[in-house]
Formats: C-alpha cells, sequence, structure tokens
C-alpha cells in the first residue's frame, strides 16, 4: 500500500491511496474460507461446497467490503501519524470506472485543510465587562414586596388604588369566564385603572381588550385565552368584582427577618438591604458573565481573519447530515454556519494553546460542586465524600450528561481566561440601565 498526499493550495489536498492485491488477498481468502465452511447451499453438504461457487458467489462482496475497511483503516492512521488537522471528512472522489475485477486498486480524497492564523485576545478597543448592581430603588421595592408577601390581607368592599381585585372576566361569544385576581398596576393607561377606582363589591365593568394591560401576555393569564386568540384581541369583556383586599405590610422586625434568613443572621433594615443587594448581586454575575462570553466571541470573530476552504465544506454540508443537501441548500447551509464555524476553530485554538483543556478530575470536581448545591437546596448542607462520587459517577456514566457538563466547564475556564486576557473596562450599571443599554428596553 502506498499513501501520498498533493497540497492542492493551503486550504485544500488531495491524498492518493493505492491498494494492491497482496494488502487484502490473504484477508479474503480467509473470510471466504470461513464461508465455505458454514454456508447452506442446496445440493451440497455443509463444508464441501466448491470454493469457485463461494467465489462467485460471495467474493465481490467480500473483496469491496474488506477494500473498503483498509482503505479507511489506512486513512485514520496517515492522518494521525501526519498530524493533519482536517475540517469535516476526507470526501472520496468519484469513481465511475472503478473495475472490481483488477488486482490493484487507487482511491482519491479531497481534504480540507485548518488554516493558520493568530488569535489576538488585546484589541484596541476595550470590551465592556459590566458589573449589575442593585440600585437603592429596586432594593426597597424587594424589601416591599417581602413586606406584602408576609402581610395581612385585609377585606374591604370598595376598590382604592393598590388593592388587589378579584372578579371574572366573561364574554360569552369568546366563552370567556375566568376568576382571577388583579392589581390596578397591570392595566395599561390611566383610564382603565380609574373605571375601577371607587367601585364595590357587585360592580360590573367593561373594558376593551386591546390596550388592556402593560404586558399582552397577561391577556393569556387573566382571560384565560390561548397565545393565538390573545394576539390581536379587540372586544369587550365584562369584569364583576367579587372581592376587594388591602395589603397591611408586614412589620420589618426581628421575627420576619429569622423568618426569611434564620434565627439571627439578620438583625436591621440596614442588613436585610445588605443581603436583598448581595443576593442580586450573585443573580446578574450570570447575565454578566454571559454577556461578556457573547462580546468577546463576538470581538474574535471579527478581529481573526483566516479563510477557510468554502468549497470543500459546502461539498461535505451536501453528504454530512441525515438527508443529503443539494448545491444551493448546502451553500445556504455553510452560510448560517460559517461564522459558528470560525469561533469554533478560534475556541480550539485558544484552548490548545493556553492549556484550558479538561481532564476528568476537573469534570469530576466540577460535578462535585453542582451537586452539592443540588442537594444543599433541600437543606443537605455536607454531603460525604462516598455520597458525591456515587452521584457523579451515575451522572459521569452518561455520555450526554458529559458532554453538557464538558462544555458548561470549558465556557467557565474561557472565561476566566478573558477576564485576565482580554483588554477589559469595567462598567457599573443598575439592572434596569443595563436591561436598558444592552437590549433597548
Amino acid at each position: 500500500m502506498n499513501i501520498t498526499r498533493e497540497n492542492i493550495d493551503a486550504l485544500n489536498a488531495v491524498v492518493k491511496v493505492d491498494i494492491e492485491k497482496g494488502d487484502y488477498a490473504d484477508k479474503v481468502e480467509k473470510i471466504l474460507s470461513d464461508y465455505r465452511k458454514t454456508a447452506n447451499i442446496p445440493g451440497f453438504r455443509k463444508g464441501h461446497v466448491p470454493m469457485g461457487m463461494v467465489k462467485k458467489q460471495y467474493g465481490k462482496a467480500v473483496l469491496v467490503d474488506e477494500v473498503n475497511k483498509l482503505l479507511q483503516d489506512a486513512l485514520h492512521k496517515y492522518l494521525t501519524e501526519e498530524k493533519l488537522d482536517v475540517l469535516g471528512n476526507p470526501l472520496p472522489k468519484a469513481q465511475d470506472d472503478l473495475n472490481w475485477d483488477a488486482d490493484n486498486f487507487t482511491f482519491e480524497f479531497e481534504l480540507g485543510l485548518t488554516p493558520e492564523f493568530e488569535v489576538k485576545l488585546k484589541g484596541k478597543k476595550a470590551i465592556t465587562h459590566y458589573d449589575i448592581v442593585a440600585d437603592d430603588k429596586m432594593i426597597d421595592d424587594q424589601v416591599e414586596n417581602i413586606q406584602k408577601q408576609y402581610g395581612k390581607l385585609i377585606s374591604k368592599n370598595e376598590v382604592a388604588e393598590n388593592d388587589e381585585i378579584t372578579g371574572t372576566f366573561v364574554n360569552e361569544e369568546k366563552e370567556i369566564n375566568n376568576t382571577t385576581t388583579l392589581t390596578l398596576d397591570k392595566l395599561k393607561g390611566k383610564v382603565n385603572a380609574k373605571k375601577f377606582i371607587g367601585s364595590k363589591i357587585g360592580d360590573v365593568i367593561t373594558l376593551k381588550t386591546k390596550g388592556l394591560f402593560n404586558d399582552d401576555h397577561d391577556l393569556m393569564n387573566f382571560l384565560k385565552v390561548s397565545r393565538e386568540d390573545a394576539h390581536g384581541l379587540a372586544i369587550d369583556v365584562d369584569f364583576t368584582i367579587t372581592e376587594v383586599n388591602t395589603r397591611e405590610l408586614a412589620d420589618l422586625d426581628q421575627e420576619l427577618f429569622d423568618k426569611l434568613f434564620g434565627k439571627g443572621v439578620v438583625t436591621s433594615v440596614t442588613e436585610l438591604k445588605d443581603k436583598i443587594k448581595e443576593d442580586a448581586a450573585k443573580q446578574f454575575v450570570q447575565q454578566s458573565d454571559q454577556k461578556l462570553l457573547n462580546d468577546v466571541t463576538e470581538y474574535l470573530v471579527e478581529s481573526t481573519k483566516f479563510d477557510l476552504p468554502a468549497e470543500f465544506l459546502q461539498k461535505w454540508i451536501q453528504t454530512a447530515g441525515e438527508e443529503p443537501l443539494n448545491e444551493e441548500q448546502a451553500k445556504e447551509e455553510y452560510e448560517k454556519s460559517e461564522k459558528a464555524m470560525r469561533y469554533q476553530l478560534i475556541e480550539s485554538k485558544l484552548i490548545v494553546d493556553n492549556n484550558l483543556q479538561i481532564n476528568f478530575e476537573d469534570l469530576k470536581a466540577y460535578t462535585h460542586e453542582m451537586i452539592k448545591g443540588q442537594m444543599a437546596q433541600f437543606g443537605q448542607m455536607n454531603p460525604s465524600e462516598k455520597e458525591l462520587d456515587d452521584i457523579s459517577a451515575r451522572i459521569l456514566s452518561n455520555q450526554d450528561e458529559v458532554k453538557r457538563l464538558s462544555e458548561q466547564l470549558t465556557s467557565q475556564k474561557l472565561l476566566a481566561f478573558y477576564k485576565e486576557n482580554a483588554n477589559l473596562k469595567t462598567k457599573e450599571l443598575s439592572y434596569d440601565k443595563f436591561v436598558k443599554e444592552v437590549y433597548g428596553s
């Protein structure tokens, strides 16, 4: 057997594999001999079928199978030994005139080669790393929500601005009949809210569904209609008031603090607010980190310039999926996935060049921490090492879980690497301002 490679250019090559009769003949002969021993052919005793008949019946199929196995093994070994970093899989060149009755065979494969490039993580323009904090308004609102949640409901007869109003929405034509409880801050515009102020139990208020709520999704919740029916719904509904309650705020005392955080953990309103701010900051870190990952990814893809073997990759995409694609479909799929391909190459290079690879011990330790966090939610604060080992062993025996956890851990390692090595500037914002700046809403 002889394997040679011709580099077409920096991104494309053709590998030629020459297979001679001596490479496969003994293996084919052995398989046919084994067939002869077990073949059941009418007119011949088992094990006494003439070899010529066995070759005639099975020879071609066995030959093709063994040559293909030999070919795949040789190609894999060649790519490994030559340390060729290829994209996709080798594509066999079409051979319409292949003669399986010959002794020697030649096969050619197209290769798409991984481009060489440099990754420069420190750009001239700094990437913003947001430090999202809970501002005074958010903290005060959260304190009030806690007071409401643990406060007392006081029944009354007439609706005032901050009351909780229970009643039934009805529209016979659309078969709407749903009892619910709402507050006036859910309603859009002052006109709708004014219809409720001063109303009493038993009163019927007619409302237009179009523009009724600040959030259109509330139509589905309060009227119990489907997403399709809620979209563009413009009808009149009657709301019959059956109950009105005002909520007396709970006192900010030690009894409430102990109920929220455990005995003696928080002892003052100042400490309560600090605790709310601390807990909020932990929740905001995840959003801040995801934004940073997205921005660094975007920067790396835009700033790291290299060519891809586009024509080869489009050919490969045609045959890589469960269903074959035509040229136009493959081109469209390539254009959609090109950005992701580029980032995968950049990410792989960063991981290799900076020793960010994950080993089993890393994955096991990460799984242990995940398990501890989940058990803590159910009050199990100090699981034993044996418990952690047993649970993690079950989790890591599932390949899908291994893949998912590996991706999470890789993201964590890359994020830590970016924070340390990228050109970043920190910007502190309240959550509302962060949402407005990043998402424009």
